[in-house]
């Protein structure tokens, strides 16, 4: 059983509005509760575009597992109705509550056995890839209109942005942009997080298929550790009493470089 999509809000790695690093998922849910009173539209589409983002996210995700599982010959994922698009399929009612609510949730892990297959290592890295990968083609197309210059980039942390929505007098581009940034960073983030190679995260799978069989069997050997470690690097920044993040170091520089290729973002799009 492979585990479920975990995502993690994306505030938990953003910069406050003071430049210290923050750890507050649940700050930020306010944040954008605020700004519905200040301003109507923009608050709700902060609060639709992260809810699109990490909803279509799961369900995507999820389906990229079943269909590429079920390309390579594992027909399991099919027998168990996943190979599909429709969220209801992918949506752990507990994670999808937790992760509207806290900003930390997860999917219904997608049932492979790339023993089932006739390239177990490839149906390994090849199924576990295709998840986060999913992500960035979901930042990729809502990437293009900012790309091409259709709409402006308007990141939702930034406090310059959040500022002139406290002025008002938006056009519906700049709405749109704000919409589409949000989508594009949202998406990165949780594809970039996912492939970080730790159990149970995607990219964990993936370092295990792709290296030489004895030195993957050694690597598996610290699966039963990998949620305590992840735990403990999520958990830097308040050891540190905000002021430093591992997983937001060691993210940021492939989320701006991501961002800079699908959105055409000059200058860093996550700091």
């Amino acid at each position: 059983m492979e585990p479920g999509f975990w995502c993690v809000c994306i505030s938990l790695f953003v910069h406050d509005f003071t430049g210290a690093a923050c750890y507050h998922g649940v700050r930020m849910i306010f944040v954008f509760l605020d700004l519905v009173d200040i301003d109507l539209v923009a608050g709700l589409i902060l609060i639709s575009a992260m809810c699109t983002a990490l909803i279509a996210g799961i369900s995507f995700h999820e389906f990229s597992h079943a269909y590429v599982a079920d390309t390579m010959g594992g027909r399991l994922p099919r027998r168990m109705g996943r190979v599909t698009l429709n969220p209801l399929a992918h949506l752990d009612p507990t994670g999808t509550i937790l992760m509207l609510i806290m900003g930390f949730g997860w999917g219904k892990p997608v049932p492979v056995n790339p023993r089932a297959t006739p390239h177990p290592e490839r149906t390994l890295w090849m199924t576990a890839a295709a998840g986060p990968l999913s992500n960035f083609l979901v930042a990729a197309v809502a990437g293009f209109p900012l790309k091409a210059d259709i709409v402006p980039w308007l990141p939702p942390f930034n406090i310059s942005v959040i500022n002139s929505l406290i002025r008002g007098d938006w056009t519906v581009e700049e709405y749109a942009g704000l919409y589409l940034s949000s989508i594009v960073l949202f998406s990165l983030i949780l594809g970039v997080f996912n492939l970080i190679p730790i159990a149970p995260l995607d990219g964990f799978k993936v370092v295990a298929g792709l290296l030489p069989r004895d030195l993957a069997q050694s690597f598996v050997q610290l699966e039963p550790w990998g949620p305590v470690i992840l735990l403990v690097l999520i958990l830097t920044p308040v050891f540190t009493g905000g002021h430093f993040g591992i997983l937001f170091e060691v993210m940021r520089p492939v989320i701006n470089t991501l961002a800079h290729l699908f959105a055409g973002i000059d200058g860093d799009a996550y700091s």
